[in-house]
């Protein structure tokens, strides 16, 4: 069973750096279009950056010049480097990712979700 994991959340001050990392687990042929949203508490979750198979990136207005969402096809991995932070960075963040299997001879591609990984900034 195709699941994603993240992970690199935690505690920092504002001003502070953290590195998130996004990835599938079980059989998975590749990793295609994957997208790093939020969810501020009381808010609705919002997308803050995605990149596409061939490197695109987009950001939320927000983000721009302090987050740096990049990715390891090799690995199948995606990273969300998150520098500048702010107290209204944080939130649970989320990964997204666009994973094609192989399974009974074809190909299937779905969205799956992670389980998030919490994001607190202190002022």
């Amino acid at each position: 069973q195709v699941q994603v994991v993240e992970s690199g959340g935690g505690l920092v001050q504002a001003g502070g750096s953290l590195r998130l990392s996004c990835g599938p687990s079980g059989s998975v042929y590749s990793l295609h279009q994957v997208g790093w949203y939020r969810q501020a508490p009381g808010k609705q979750r919002e997308l803050v950056a995605d990149i596409t198979r061939g490197g695109i990136a987009t950001y939320e207005d927000s983000v721009k010049g302090r987050f740096t969402i990049s990715r390891d096809n090799d690995k199948k991995m995606v990273y969300l480097q998150m520098n500048s932070l702010r107290p209204e960075d944080t939130g649970i963040y989320y990964c997204k990712a666009r994973i094609m299997i192989y399974e009974s001879r074809h190909y299937d591609s779905d969205d799956y979700w992670g389980q998030g990984t919490q994001v607190t900034v202190s002022s």
